[in-house]
Parts: structure tokens; C-alpha cells; sequence
């Protein structure tokens, strides 16, 4: 009978315990490590879709009223119906919206109230439709908009401040008081557009002359306009 040698034995058996943690404890690691970059794999893959998801939402639509200034007496109404025609043929490959716009021939003026999603996809619809680019381009708030009343003439009057000195419950506190004062006058405010950033105000009203609406800003808030234009609207 072959005679084990007890301090021999020992030896191999501590041998075989050490080789067996080892490859325990390499398994483990390996395990870990796969664990580890599945993990950060998932995590690239999720700020992946992120991104791409970032990039495929359409950014928020505001509201632009663009200028045109033309020369003044030289412009006829059907001329800018045709263009308008123009932009809504090509506005939704800018994703743009054409409202409404008014044109004052006699002064020159052209403005055109759109949805857009920036500045420079109105700028880009008007530049393949017809070609004539605007000199302005605000970005605005609007107010409650009004119904129109019988067949009063329309005007667009513009007030300009200080860039930046307006806010947008400023001119929506002083259009309170213009509706208060408005009847006394036979003036029908429609509705108002500011680009704080500017300083711009521009007010849509029916009246039987401009000298109706002057007296009617006077008396309500004491803010007068820079100008009043005569306009004819298209949408």
C-alpha cells in the first residue's frame, strides 16, 4: 500500500485551493469588466438617442412681423397678393406660416405677420418665392385679438422706444386703456404685436381717420405713435 506523504499532500491541496481562487477571482474580474462596458455601451446608446432625438424635434415656432420698404407710390396691391400667392406656395418648405399681411402703397410699406420657427426661414421663404427680402424682421408677442367691425378703414400704427425699455405687460396694460378710450373716438383696436428686444409696437385698428387713433392713445396712456399708415390686409 502506497504511503502518503501527510506534508507532500498538504502542499498539492494549498496548490490546487490557490490555482482555484485565482480563477475565481479572474472570472470575476472578467465578468465585471463585460458588466462594466455593456453598461457604458448603454449609456453611449442612450446620449446617442439623445442626440438624435435633440436634433429631430423641430424648434418652438414664434411669431414674425417682416417689413418691407419699398419705393413709396410705386407698389400696387394686386402686385403684392401675387407675391404673397409666392410665399404660401413655398413657406412649408421652411416650415413657415403666412397669417396675414398690409400693405400702405402710398407710404411704400409692406409687413407680413408669420409662424416660424426662426428669423431666417422667413427670410429664406421670401428669398425663393419672389426674391424681395425684407429691411425688418421682429419678433413679437401678440395680444387678444378683436372682430373686425363693419367696413372702417384700417391702419397699422407703430410706436418705437428704446430697445429693450418695453415689456410685453407694459404695451398689454397700455392696450387696456386704449380699449377703454377706443368707442369715445369711434376707434376699434384689433389687435397689437412688440418685439421688447427692439422696441417696437405695431397696432392693428379700424377708425375713421388717423387722427382718431392719435387721440385715443393721447387720452388713454399718452403714448403716441411714430407713424400711422393707411393699410389694405391680405391674408
Amino acid at each position: 500500500m502506497h504511503r502518503i506523504d501527510p506534508k507532500n499532500y498538504y502542499f498539492s491541496l494549498k496548490t490546487k485551493i490557490m490555482k482555484l481562487s485565482f480563477l475565481f477571482l479572474a472570472t470575476t474580474v472578467v465578468l465585471l469588466s463585460c458588466n462594466q462596458g455593456s453598461q457604458s455601451a448603454n449609456t453611449q446608446v442612450a446620449a446617442s438617442d439623445s442626440s438624435v432625438n435633440k436634433l429631430s424635434q423641430p424648434e418652438p415656432e414664434s411669431y414674425y412681423i417682416d417689413v418691407h420698404d419699398m419705393t413709396p407710390g410705386k407698389i400696387k396691391i394686386a402686385d403684392v397678393a401675387a407675391a404673397h400667392e409666392k410665399d404660401l406656395a413655398t413657406e412649408g418648405k421652411f416650415g413657415v406660416n403666412f397669417i396675414r399681411y398690409w400693405v400702405d402703397p402710398e407710404k411704400g410699406k409692406i409687413y407680413c405677420l408669420s409662424k416660424a420657427p426662426n428669423e431666417e426661414s422667413v427670410i429664406n421663404t421670401h428669398r425663393e418665392a419672389h426674391g424681395l427680402l425684407p429691411s425688418h424682421v421682429y419678433q413679437v408677442t401678440d395680444g387678444p385679438e378683436a372682430a373686425m367691425e363693419g367696413n372702417e378703414q384700417l391702419y397699422l400704427d407703430v410706436h418705437q422706444v428704446a430697445p429693450g425699455s418695453v415689456t410685453a405687460k407694459d404695451v398689454a396694460d397700455a392696450h387696456k386703456k386704449d380699449l377703454a378710450v377706443e368707442k369715445k373716438y369711434g376707434v376699434n383696436f384689433i389687435n397689437y404685436w412688440v418685439d421688447p428686444k427692439a422696441g417696437t409696437i405695431m397696432c392693428l385698428s379700424q377708425a375713421p381717420d388717423s387722427g382718431a387713433i392719435i387721440k385715443t392713445h393721447k387720452e388713454a396712456h399718452g403714448l403716441l405713435p411714430s407713424y400711422v399708415l393707411k393699410v389694405s390686409q391680405g391674408e
